[in-house]
């Protein structure tokens, strides 16, 4: 073996290494993607079928969010006006993509069991935030509405702390909201109203994005570009070395 062959042993072997590495990432990566489009494929299928039974509150326990999140659902109680929350928002309005400021009614709704979830009734513009511009929204009494299951949100690095001494959160966490406006048995979950027809119009529901951050096949992309890349380096490197060997 020639001085020159041995020389490559060393950055050969860390190279072989790099590129499982690199070449199992961009592998996991396709995987991911394969899990994300059933996920997608899952979520689109449960908003076309009729709606089940909220789950009961001996059940909230034991659901896991990736199970329940965007499930469509039916749930009968009437709703708590004087303890609503409001959550900074915006909606898509136009055929451009614009969108408008306002914020998301979240309205407490005691279910027949004492027990309270915390229900997005939907969308309010900025000039209807007092409930005195919206008092034909208010609705009364004992009724049945429809909406989807959605996990809590989680604050993000940017995302402004909450305000629940101004009844204002950025965040649509069941828990803080329930902590701030002294609710009991509320559920860990928070439900989307559907776009049902609401007196006076606001709050408007429906407005629910359905969309999944899916970023895999570009992230696998890059892997096997790296992974590519280093082994055309590595190839001019050896072969520059063995010819001047040569």
């Amino acid at each position: 073996m020639s001085p020159a062959t041995r020389s490559l042993i060393l950055p050969g072997v860390l190279t072989l290494l790099a590129l499982i590495v690199l070449i199992g990432l961009g592998t996991w990566q396709l995987v991911r993607l394969a899990e994300k489009d059933q996920q997608t494929a899952q979520i689109e299928a449960s908003l076309t079928v009729a709606p089940v039974p909220l789950p009961s509150q001996t059940e909230w326990a034991s659901l896991k969010p990736a199970e329940y999140d965007y499930r469509r659902v039916s749930l009968k109680g009437s709703f708590q006006h004087d303890k609503e929350a409001l959550a900074f928002g915006f909606i898509s309005v136009g055929v451009r993509g614009d969108t408008r400021e306002g914020f998301f009614a979240l309205t407490p709704f005691v279910l027949e069991d004492g027990s309270t979830v915390i229900v997005n009734r939907g969308f309010i513009p900025q000039d209807k935030r007092a409930q005195s511009a919206r008092a034909e929204g208010l609705i009364q009494g004992q009724m049945t509405i429809t909406g989807l299951m959605r996990t809590p949100e989680k604050k993000g690095t940017f995302t402004p702390e909450d305000e629940p001494q101004n009844n204002l959160f950025f965040t649509i966490d069941p828990t803080a909201i329930a902590r701030a406006r002294q609710i009991e048995r509320v559920a860990p979950f928070i439900v989307d109203a559907d776009k049902s027809p609401i007196p006076g119009q606001w709050p408007e529901g429906g407005h629910t994005i359905v969309a999944l951050a899916n970023n895999h096949l570009q992230y696998a992309i890059t892997w096997f570009a790296l992974a590519l890349g280093l082994a055309g380096v590595f190839f001019v490197f050896a072969r520059n070395r063995l010819y001047r060997d040569i």
